[in-house]
């Protein structure tokens, strides 16, 4: 009897249930917090340990949160703790900062934390909590209280508490933690995440959940999360809907992308995820790379080398004969005392500046060796070297994904200072003019492989003439337009930078190859997260 009385309850505070809407703001992107954050991602999906265990057969969260724009208010205890926090569907836990915080936690005294001695609802749990991200490891213990969201309150919610955050990715941070609305089967320590708490509590009328991204700059509406419904003023007609092809991300299959006047892409069909967590649009770095440069956008690495080139080239040469590489570099400001981790191997390779010249330069002293080029196609001692250069850059790229510095455009401005000096030291023996070097050297800087599917950058006079984007799922067409797929960032010098919303990234199988569509695609196009009947619904934005 007892039993029923409680069915019977739990079927009517579902039957009286509403949707509850949530407000969204809206954060601006800045360059270095942009670059900086795709390392999470790529740390997280390379993780192969969670909770200290091996992971077997169970996808590890996708997270950009620092690219994320969105984030809302949620409240933890009673008198409920007001915490800002990313509203994750490429996640499933929720981890907010701890008053128990290490000392040398700096993000944690600039943010909210948590203190359970204010609560009279918290109860203990103490279980490690542990995730590495690209800047370092998030780490802390699980906790349990009521979590108040809107007129909500889900009893009992498991949540971490952060006592050590990676000081780089988090100081800068609007918001002061994470809440996670993937599938069970993601969450780092089998908790159950808030959202399936709400429906084993019956606190909504339906096992859904929607986003509205506002992307419009001039508006202070960040946009709106629905549990447990959607708001019909924020789209138009139909959505379409498809299936989660496998639990855990919100994943689903995309027929197929194109190109406006360059080609189909993914014409076999491939996975991909909505992520609100993601701000871009996420793809295989070399499928990445044919897109940017249909596009007509060129790698933010290229503009910075050419910019070093015509600013610094004049003192490099003053310098070059009485200093080293290192020396002259740290001279004019772009290495750092220590080097800011620069490669010997930058240093000594000698023998690729001289094959990098040869290829690249415009005339040849006697007794040189001519460039051996048939019809306009590189020979094979050419191609050797071009490739030899990718395997050096590509080397020092993954040691920094695998737990370097963390500075990496520190990196890359002082390892690029150090090979233009190499290349300056050897065109100067071959008697190339200034005017010579400054050519061969900006055309080095278009083939110096800086990393594959990196960010890269366009001119923002010329969203006017650049294709439309279209992604086709479940036999529909998504179209995005220029000024779509484009993201303006203020650079703080008064003036945008446009980068193109496509970033590269290689998730190693079985989960890759992935695409993930973010705020860029679900902004267009008002998405449902439709638990109950496990599938995804995109609809024209209204």
């Amino acid at each position: 009897m007892r039993l029923i009385a409680l069915a019977l309850l739990a079927a009517a505070a579902v039957a009286t249930a509403a949707p509850l809407r949530l407000s969204l703001r809206k954060l601006p992107l800045v360059p270095a917090v942009h670059r900086r954050h795709h390392a999470n991602r790529t740390a997280l999906l390379t993780q192969q340990r969670v909770d200290g265990e091996a992971n077997q057969g169970t996808d590890i969260p996708i997270t950009n949160f620092m690219d994320a724009q969105y984030y809302g208010e949620i409240g933890l205890g009673s008198p409920p703790q007001k915490f800002q926090v990313i509203f994750d569907t490429g996640s499933s836990n929720l981890w907010v900062p701890s008053s128990k915080c290490s000392y040398f936690s700096i993000p944690c005294y600039l943010h909210s934390k948590y203190y359970a001695e204010k609560s009279s609802t918290y109860r203990e749990d103490g279980r490690d909590f542990d995730i590495q991200y690209g800047s370092g490891r998030l780490s802390g213990f699980l906790s349990k209280d009521t979590l108040t969201m809107g007129d909500l309150k889900v009893q009992g919610q498991i949540f971490a508490e952060a006592v050590m955050e990676p000081s780089l990715s988090f100081i800068a941070a609007r918001f002061d933690g994470i809440l996670g609305m993937g599938f069970p089967e993601i969450s780092v320590g089998k908790v159950q995440p808030p959202f399936q708490n709400m429906l084993a509590q019956g606190l909504l009328p339906e096992p859904v959940f929607s986003f509205w991204l506002n992307r419009k700059d001039e508006s202070d509406i960040g946009g709106e999360l629905v549990l447990g419904g959607v708001d019909p003023a924020h789209f138009k007609g139909e959505h379409t809907w498809v299936p989660v092809s496998r639990r855990g991300f919100w994943q689903f299959k995309m027929d197929s992308m194109e190109i406006q006047g360059s080609g189909t892409f993914c014409s076999g069909g491939c996975q991909a995820i909505a992520d609100t967590g993601t701000s871009l649009l996420v793809g295989p770095p070399e499928v990445i790379d044919e897109i940017n440069t249909a596009i007509g956008a060129e790698p933010v690495l290229v503009q910075q080398c050419k910019a070093m080139v015509h600013q610094y080239l004049p003192e490099i040469i003053k310098l070059i004969n009485n200093m080293p590489p290192l020396a002259i570099c740290q001279a004019i400001g772009l290495c750092g005392a220590s080097g800011n981790g620069a490669d010997a191997r930058v240093l000594s390779n000698s023998a690729q500046y001289r094959r990098l010249l040869k290829m690249y330069g415009s005339s040849t002293t006697a007794g040189q060796e001519a460039p051996l080029v048939v019809d306009g196609v590189q020979s094979a001692a050419e191609q050797e070297a071009a490739q030899q250069a990718q395997q050096g850059q590509q080397a020092q790229q993954g040691g920094r994904k695998a737990g370097g510095s963390n500075d990496g455009a520190a990196n890359d401005g002082c390892q690029m200072c150090q090979y233009v000096v190499q290349y300056v030291k050897i065109a100067l023996a071959s008697n190339e003019t200034m005017a010579q070097i400054m050519q061969n050297l900006d055309r080095a800087c278009e083939t110096f492989a800086f990393g594959s599917g990196g960010e890269a950058v366009v001119d923002c006079t010329k969203l006017h003439t650049m294709p439309t984007i279209t992604f086709n799922i479940a036999g529909k067409p998504f179209v995005l337009r220029p000024d779509q797929y484009v993201l303006k960032i203020d650079t703080g010098m008064g003036e945008a930078q446009c980068v193109s919303g496509f970033m590269g990234l290689d998730v190693p199988p079985p989960l890759g190859p992935l695409w993930i569509l973010g705020d860029m695609f679900i902004g267009p196009y008002h998405t449902v997260f439709d638990y109950g009947n496990e599938r995804v619904g995109f609809a024209p934005a209204a």
